[in-house]
């Protein structure tokens, strides 16, 4: 009852971080919460590693969001610390942040395969990630306001920059979910699927995002969040950086040759 996160290697290039709570709606307990954040770390540390794909176990829930009887009452003081897992919750804030992926580098692109539920916490995390995809039941929502908590692992600062204002503020404000045919239209997600298709169809976006070169899609990454938001001139700025490094690289080279030699790539992230 538990849970635990687990890290599988798909191939050479893609890691699957998997939330594995089923029992509990794959709801975060303190010591999951310091599993993930020390997951996100191993991966973001793994040259080998070019795309992560994060996801849950069954089908009725990517992730509830944090423990209600365990997390929340803990970081409330309504429940006292009692082991180690607790304490590093309390603190360490930046196991926190790293858990959520809030004002934390991944580095690689990560892709959200949301196989159901994705409320509260669960949401948060999904909003710091790439590409998201779901299946067609999954529901998404924050109601943290229906329980007088709020939703402090980023939401309040990226939704409204993710979707437009009304409809962020209608998911903040009401604590109302909404289903996964709205998701899709207001691009909080990029495909629906039936729940047998989902994780093949993640794993087939993580493998086409590692066969690209590694330092061109990490740079491209990289300048494309960062400049989100900036001034257009400030933007091209990050631009020209990410092409100062990308075009001086040996897979830069490679990439155009193996083309005019039509075979293969070998792309080796230098």
């Amino acid at each position: 009852m538990s849970g635990a996160i687990r890290i599988e290697s798909h191939g050479e290039h893609v890691a699957l971080i998997r939330i594995d709570r089923p029992a509990a709606r794959n709801a975060l307990s303190p010591k999951m919460l310091c599993a993930l954040a020390d997951a996100f770390l191993a991966v973001r540390a793994d040259p080998d590693v070019r795309a992560v794909v994060l996801t849950g176990t069954g089908d009725a829930a990517f992730c509830s969001g944090g423990d209600l009887g365990l997390t929340l009452p803990l970081m409330t003081g309504a429940r006292a610390p009692q082991d180690e897992y607790d304490r590093r919750l309390l603190e360490d804030p930046r196991t926190m942040e790293v858990s959520s992926l809030r004002d934390f580098d991944i580095v690689k692109p990560t892709i959200c395969a949301i196989n159901g539920t994705c409320l509260a916490g669960g949401f948060e995390l999904m909003l710091g990630t790439d590409i998201r995809i779901a299946v067609e039941h999954a529901q998404f929502g924050l109601p943290e306001v229906q329980r007088a908590l709020l939703p402090f692992a980023g939401s309040m600062a990226r939704l409204p920059r993710q979707v437009p204002s009304a409809l962020a503020m209608q998911l903040l404000l009401t604590g109302r979910p909404i289903t996964a045919q709205q998701a899709l239209q207001w691009g909080l997600v990029t495909e629906l699927l039936p729940k047998e298709r989902l994780l093949e169809r993640a794993l087939e976006l993580a493998d086409q995002i590692a066969g690209n070169g590694p330092v061109a899609v990490q740079a491209v990454r990289r300048a494309a969040i960062q400049g989100s938001g900036l001034a257009l001139r400030s933007a091209f700025v990050l631009e020209d950086a990410a092409k100062r490094e990308v075009m001086s690289t040996q897979d830069a080279r490679e990439g155009p040759l193996a083309f005019m030699e039509k075979r293969p790539t070998k792309f080796t992230g230098r």
